[in-house]
């Protein structure tokens, strides 16, 4: 395998600057468009007559098309130029935001999802990878850094005017807001940033891979969110499953044998780009899971509007945003193990302050400290983290180490939003039905309010004392869900802990 550098379009530092900013944009617009979506997620829910069911497929339609193909992405970037699939994801994402704005129904919001996330599997992975590209070892620690920190410029302001949008004019500026980012990143890359390849572009690509890795993904997922509503031992269910857990394992079986495979397991044999991995897939379970959540607790128990919802994560961000390079500097002088055990814990305690607040829960005692407390444990980890995905391979692996990373990130949110809403279903339900017979509500009402059971929060009712049973349902399933989370978190910084080499610091 050989790697091509980077040719500069007007000089090696003005080059790195422009390619350090298209990363910034693309991670910023990927990253806007997750948040937003999560906090449009009520009124979408509600404007559309949709269960809480549905709700997760618009986040889950997006989020199992870019799981499953990320892998192609980064190999795509590698064999094809990392410039040019970056600009075509960048396209891609851009025109389906617009589709899915112009969605008269929940399928076809779904659809347009679906579409947008096979953009993303292009531009995410791609982000990296121009980094890793551009910039020599010494220097890509702080680059990361950067990117990180920059990019919470955007994601800090996207929730906060996407809730405004969404709350003052329409659901639909939650994708329309893409616009504008898709269309001035397109113009810096063609212009400004400078083309890269790891591998050869002759090589084969792994369809059968990325078909097998799309139907398991899938299968399971239906299974998981169909399965508390149409019953674990319906055909449907059951037959998902079934081949789900099938295709995966055949997909394992293809892996081991293509020579061109879009999941090449031999990288694992690298201790620290598996351990990477593993802490990724569970401390981005623990947070794609939950926050999915954390917009519906606000809005539709705490009666925030999807302003207060999108800022309610500002902390979050800010702090990220503050520590993220101070971050992404520190693994260069005392490696990145030390850091990777202590921000999951730090997460974890996040996730614990976050299954405190109750009913109508006051923000600035209870889900501050929450965001802030989680806000830290993540900017300690993630540009260590990411640093060390990168430099475990070899600079020609740069969109592959990108792309499996961002593979197991994503699925990890994928599946967890899946099992957790299995886990917050089942809790609420309990609680639902036991706060409802201490009511002694007449049976029409009940049956009207069972009758709703899939919207869990959404659930409309007039009577006072049935509307804040719902809540304190739901405020029961939430807490299930973080403390879940927490374990998770505290989980992935054993597995640095234990699967991180100790190394001496760069200088």
């Amino acid at each position: 395998m050989t790697f091509v550098a980077p040719q500069a379009v007007d000089g090696g530092d003005a080059a790195r600057r422009w390619t350090l900013v298209a990363a910034i944009v693309g991670s910023g617009m990927a990253f806007v468009d997750g948040t937003i979506v999560n906090v449009a997620l009520p009124a979408i829910q509600k404007a559309l007559d949709a269960t809480t069911a549905d709700a997760q497929w618009v986040m889950e339609a997006y989020a199992l098309l870019l799981s499953a193909l990320l892998l192609v992405g980064g190999v795509l970037g590698d064999r094809f130029g990392r410039r040019r699939v970056f600009m075509i994801g960048t396209v891609v994402f851009t025109l389906a935001s617009l589709l899915c704005a112009l969605a008269p129904s929940v399928a076809a919001l779904i659809g347009g999802r679906a579409i947008q996330g096979f953009g993303a599997a292009l531009l995410v992975p791609g982000s990296l990878a121009l980094i890793s590209s551009a910039f020599p070892k010494e220097r890509r620690g702080a680059a990361i850094g950067t990117w990180s920190a920059f990019s919470g410029i955007t994601a800090a302001a996207g929730p906060v005017l996407g809730g405004y949008l969404v709350e003052h004019v329409s659901w639909h500026w939650a994708f329309l807001i893409n616009l504008p980012l898709g269309i001035a990143l397109v113009a810096i890359c063609w212009w400004r940033v400078p083309e890269s390849r790891g591998t050869p572009s002759s090589s084969q690509l792994d369809v059968i891979g990325a078909t097998l890795a799309t139907v398991g993904l899938a299968g399971i997922v239906f299974a998981l969110i169909e399965g508390p509503l149409r019953g674990w031992s319906a055909p449907s269910v059951a037959g998902a499953a079934s081949i789900g857990v099938a295709a995966l394992l055949a997909f394992i079986g293809v892996e081991r044998r293509t020579s061109a495979p879009m999941l090449p397991l031999h990288l694992f044999r690298n201790r620290d780009f598996s351990a990477a991995n593993v802490l990724t897939l569970l401390l981005y379970a623990a947070l794609g899971g939950s926050l999915f959540f954390v917009p519906l607790n606000l809005i539709q128990v705490q009666g925030y509007g999807a302003t207060g919802a999108g800022a309610s994560l500002l902390p979050l961000i800010a702090i990220m945003f503050a520590l993220s390079r101070w971050t992404g500097q520190l693994v260069d002088r005392v490696g990145a193990r030390l850091p990777l055990i202590i921000g999951p814990l730090v997460a974890a305690a996040g996730f614990v302050l976050y299954a405190l607040p109750g009913v109508e829960a006051s923000y600035w005692t209870t889900f501050f400290p929450a965001s802030c407390v989680l806000g830290l444990g993540m900017s300690i980890v993630v540009a260590p983290l990411t640093t060390t995905v990168m430099n475990a391979l070899d600079p020609s692996l740069a969109g592959t180490a990108s792309g499996v990373n961002n593979a197991v990130s994503r699925t990890a949110g994928l599946l967890a939003i899946a099992v957790f809403g299995v886990v917050l279903t089942g809790v609420f339900n309990t609680a639902l039905d036991t706060r409802l017979a201490a009511l002694h509500l007449d049976e029409g009402t009940v049956r009207g309010i069972l009758a709703q059971r899939a919207k869990l929060a959404g659930i409309q009712v007039a009577d006072a004392g049935a509307k804040r049973a719902v809540g304190e349902a739901f405020v029961a399933g939430f807490r299930a869900v973080m403390l879940l989370s927490a374990g998770l978190s505290a989980l992935s910084a054993l597995v640095a802990a234990a699967g991180l080499r100790r190394r001496q610091p760069a200088g």
